[in-house]
């Protein structure tokens, strides 16, 4: 196989032992029909170079990469899933794949899969991913990575000709396997696994693994330490889903993972305005994980991981690193609704004021204004003004909190002015991903076969990406 340079292989997860994952066989499919395969992401790893075939028996035969593990790993973990503790959980659809450095950071990176087959976890499921479910993922990831969320990142999907059957969705539909680029699948249930067995050993383990691997610099701390990284490092990811306007929709313990990143799309949402009470699960009837109360979600998780770190570590110093969720989050959702703006950090407390009067200015836009385009409107603050006083939404902007937003964001200096010289911003409206786009992208796939759409709202969103230079630095920094 004709992996670049960059390829670096580092199977470190494989070296912890059986009582962390259990080898298994991927499925095997009729077909292997590549529907989406990202070149910018695999040269990260040193894999851009391999043809389709080769591509093919890698994410759809899953053949091991050079050096890598010699066969996919199911890792086990448990969780509570809308706060409810099932004992029953796993990799039940996917597995890891393989693990590798990442070119110019050497960070330490997995290639996960979804719907690659059964394992022993999967219950009475098929381990298998609808087309739709595939689809929906990577526009997930390519559109939180350009919002600057830590996000997996979508690397192949690869449509499998079978047919499945699903309760929720018009059936038999369309199968799919899709492998994601992630900093790591060891989540919060990974240690709730090993608590629920009373195996402090196990757990000590595992707390080691990660800080030598994800953490080195916090070694010396221990447990606590590890709970304080993730919490600063949970804080700033939940942040970042609210200055993008997304709405995760299933944030159980299984579903957050230890270094801060968000992966495993479901049914997630993009707010179409700024409402708390938005939820994107059907299922979630009382709102649990709705928009506005995402925070309080993830430090519930949070003190469930401290929960399961319990017998390794000190309660005080647990509970401290815990007390530090609230500041973490009320600085980190400051900065990246500065950075959503394209602004300059003034000072803490400037930051704060402006972030408030920007959620109060689009909650006074109402069902009016959008959630994406007032960040496109004002993108570079004062620098945009004239843009947005004279496009499409200009008479929602003068009302009282509007003017005192405006009047704080005079106090902001423009970050990287000359973004705004990209042909993105000369249009009048942004890039989004709401439901109704989604579900018009799926029917054209499933009643023409018609990929294009997909194809140029891919494209599309690379555009925002690069006008918008959000991304998130690949420094594995908190």
């Amino acid at each position: 196989m004709p992996v670049s340079s960059a390829y670096r292989p580092d199977p470190l997860y494989a070296t912890l032992g059986p009582e962390f994952a259990d080898p298994v066989k991927p499925a095997q499919f009729p077909e292997r029909i590549i529907r989406f395969r990202s070149d910018r992401v695999a040269a990260t790893v040193g894999l851009d170079g391999l043809d389709d075939q080769e591509w093919r028996a890698a994410f759809a035969l899953f053949e091991p990469l050079p050096g890598n593990q010699p066969q996919p790993l199911a890792m086990r973990y448990h969780g509570h899933q809308f706060r409810h503790y099932n004992p029953d959980l796993g990799d039940g659809r996917g597995f890891l794949f393989a693990q590798l450095r990442e070119a110019g950071t050497d960070r330490l990176l997995d290639l996960g899969t979804k719907g690659s087959g059964q394992t022993p976890y999967s219950r009475t499921a098929d381990g298998r991913l609808t087309l739709k479910g595939g689809v929906r993922e990577v526009l997930a990831a390519e559109m939180l990575e350009a919002l600057g969320v830590p996000t997996s990142r979508a690397f192949s999907l690869i449509e499998t000709g079978e047919a499945l059957m699903r309760h929720d969705e018009p059936s038999p539909t369309r199968g799919a396997v899709l492998t994601r680029l992630s900093f790591s699948h060891i989540r919060f249930g990974s240690f709730q696994r090993h608590a629920f067995a009373d195996r402090p050993d196990l757990i000590r383990t595992l707390a080691e693994h990660v800080l030598q691997t994800y953490y080195p610099d916090m070694a010396q701390e221990g447990p606590a330490g590890l709970l304080r990284v993730v919490v600063q490092r949970s804080a700033r990811l939940t942040a970042r889903w609210m200055a993008a306007g997304f709405v995760h929709g299933v944030l159980n313990t299984d579903n957050l993972n230890m270094t801060g990143e968000s992966f495993d799309y479901g049914p997630y949402r993009f707010l179409p305005y700024n409402d708390p009470n938005f939820t994107a699960a059907y299922f979630d009837e009382h709102g649990l994980y709705s928009f506005g109360r995402q925070p309080e979600a993830v430090f519930w998780n949070l003190q469930q991981l401290a929960g399961a770190l319990a017998p390794i570590a000190s309660p005080d110093l647990l509970v401290e690193a815990l007390n530090g969720f609230s500041a973490a989050y009320r600085d980190a959702l400051a900065a990246a609704m500065i950075e959503r703006l394209g602004l300059q950090s003034a000072s803490g407390q400037a930051d704060v004021a402006l972030a408030n009067l920007a959620f109060r200015a689009i909650g006074e836009g109402g069902e009016a204004l959008r959630w994406e385009p007032f960040f496109f409107d004002w993108f570079g603050g004062t620098a945009s003004q004239a843009r947005a006083l004279s496009g499409p939404r200009a008479a929602l902007y003068e009302g009282p909190a509007f003017s005192a937003f405006r009047t704080k964001l005079a106090e902001h200096q423009a970050a990287r002015p000359e973004r705004l010289e990209h042909a993105y911003f000369a249009g009048s409206e942004p890039e989004e991903l709401l439901y109704p786009e989604i579900e018009t992208i799926w029917d054209q796939i499933a009643q023409h076969d018609d990929w294009s759409v997909f194809e140029a709202k891919v494209a599309r969103i690379g555009v925002a990406r690069e006008a918008m230079g959000l991304s998130e630095p690949a420094d594995g920094k908190v």
